[in-house]
Order: C-alpha cells, then sequence, then structure tokens
C-alpha cells in the first residue's frame, strides 16, 4: 500500500555503488513493507562494467535509476536528495535491510512531527555475523566522533543511511560536505543542521539491519576518516558549541593518532578554513 497524505510523501533516497546482489536484498525488503514510500530513486556510483546490472535490479523493483555523480558517498547524497519529489526525503544504503513493520513505524513518526529530522538505529552485522545494536542514531560529539543522544526528541543525531528529511533542508541550500569520501562529516551535517533551526527526532523501534563488510571496519584507520573526524571536531568546538580549549586539545589528539601525519599537519589551516566558511556563510 503506497501511503498517500495530503501533506507527506516520502521519497527514498537509495545510493548504491559496485553491489548489486546487496542492492537487490534490500529493495527486495523495502518493497516487503506493508506501506510503500512515494517514490524510490536509485542513484548508482557503479563502475561501468556493473551498472547495467545495477540498473536491472532497480527497474524491476519499479524505481527511478539515475547514474550517480561518481564523486564520492556524500556528493552521491546529495545528488539523490535533490532527485527526489516528495515532500520528506528518506536515506537508505545498498547494504541496509529493512525488517517488517518498519516503514510503518517512519510513517507514523513523520506524520506526527512533519518539520522535524527523525532517525532510527540499526544492528549491524560484519561479514554476515552479528556485532552489535544501536537502539537509536548518533549524534556528533567535541571529540568529532559519534556519541550516544541524551534527549531522544531534541537532538543532532544523523543515521547516515536511515534519515528523513523535510524536503526544506534541501530547499534552503543545505546540503553535507562533500570533501570527505566517508568518515566523521555526516555527524557535522546534523550539527549544522540543528544549529540552523532543525531538530532531529528517534523513531525508537525502528531498527535497520546494516550489512557491513571487513573494508568499512578496516577504513576506519584511513587518514581521510581522521582528516573528516578533525573537521568534524573543529566544527563543533569552534562554531557549534564554541570551545577553543577542545578545538586545540582534540586538533592534537587527532595529529597524534595519526602519527604526526605532515600531509594531515599542513592541511590543518585549510581544514579550519573550510570549516568557518561553511558555518559562517549563513
Amino acid at each position: 500500500m503506497v501511503h498517500k497524505s495530503a501533506e507527506i510523501n516520502l521519497s527514498v533516497a537509495l545510493v548504491t555503488r559496485n553491489r548489486p546482489e546487496s542492492l537487490e536484498r534490500c529493495l527486495k525488503s523495502l518493497r516487503s513493507q506493508s506501506i510503500q514510500p512515494f517514490e524510490v530513486v536509485v542513484s548508482d556510483d557503479s563502475d561501468p562494467e556493473l551498472a547495467p546490472k545495477t540498473e536491472a535490479v532497480a527497474k524491476h523493483w519499479n524505481c527511478r535509476y539515475i547514474i550517480g555523480p561518481r564523486r564520492g558517498l556524500y556528493a552521491n547524497r546529495n545528488y539523490t536528495a535533490l532527485a527526489c519529489q516528495g515532500t520528506h526525503i528518506r536515506t537508505m544504503d545498498d547494504d541496509h535491510v529493512l525488517p517488517d513493520g518498519h516503514m510503518e513505524r517512519c510513517m507514523v513518526a513523520v506524520c506526527s512531527d512533519p518539520k522535524s529530522i527523525w532517525t532510527t538505529g540499526e544492528i549491524g552485522f560484519i561479514n554476515g555475523e552479528y556485532c552489535g545494536i544501536s537502539q537509536t542514531a548518533s549524534q556528533l560529539y567535541p571529540s568529532g566522533v559519534a556519541g550516544e543522544v541524551t534527549d531522544v526528541d531534541d537532538n543532532w543525531a544523523i543515521a547516515d543511511g536511515a534519515t528523513i528529511y523535510p524536503r526544506e533542508v534541501f530547499d534552503r541550500g543545505h546540503r553535507m560536505v562533500e570533501w570527505f569520501p566517508f568518515g566523521s562529516s555526516y555527524l557535522e551535517f546534523g550539527a549544522y543542521l540543528y544549529y540552523h533551526g532543525f531538530r532531529s527526532r528517534c523513531v525508537l523501534g525502528a531498527l535497520i539491519k546494516h550489512y557491513a563488510d571487513e573494508s568499512t571496519v578496516k577504513r576506519q584507520d584511513n587518514i581521510n576518516v581522521i582528516e573528516s573526524q578533525l573537521y568534524a571536531s573543529l566544527c563543533f568546538n569552534l562554531f557549534f558549541k564554541p570551545n577553543p580549549a577542545l578545538a586545540v586539545r582534540y586538533s592534537f589528539a587527532s595529529l597524534r593518532y595519526s602519527n604526526f601525519n605532515l600531509d594531515l599537519l599542513w592541511k590543518l589551516p585549510k581544514i579550519i578554513g573550510k570549516a568557518k566558511k561553511r558555518w559562517q556563510k549563513n
């Protein structure tokens, strides 16, 4: 049943890259939901040899297929959101599976408060093995990493691939930063939106199943991840909740964690400049 409301039309903005089998599993779970979204837009960043198979999967499940910008995950998230036509935009990843009743819980929440951002928790799997559960999404902490929310109805949490945004977020020109291919920058987006008047709320009990692989875990020590964490920390401590002492402390911690990587050291002024430009432009 497609959900119809005088106020709510939910678009699913699904990003994918080089995983047609995973996308098949994801879309099967989505199309098994008792309540269906207004539309599903699949934006494909796949390599050319896998794009035709990915397109076939998307069309088999009655989705609108578009070629992604191939400039990284967050560029694709922005691109897909802008392609959506609904009043609300739900992010989704190709390695997610929705348990029964998930979309119904989400729609009840959105209809109760259409102005807020809504996030869900997840059950995690690595290489198919259960690895843990998070009842809610996480929010940005001063260190630049994810931390627990303290108020499920008033926070700046973002679930990277399981967040429902009012379309107004993107209509007002707000975007995820596209400087980092992965890492903590999505958490910065939650704090940035909170700073601009959007609060996040948690859809309690609406978990997704997230099937990650070892490559996701291994890249946590990648310099790009450390750089994005430093950026997020600086945004938090210089602009969101200003605390210069913490900004210095966590900058030093990031440099030390990277074994004082010279590339990161020389990038520090540039990272500060990017953070300043983003947070002071509005």
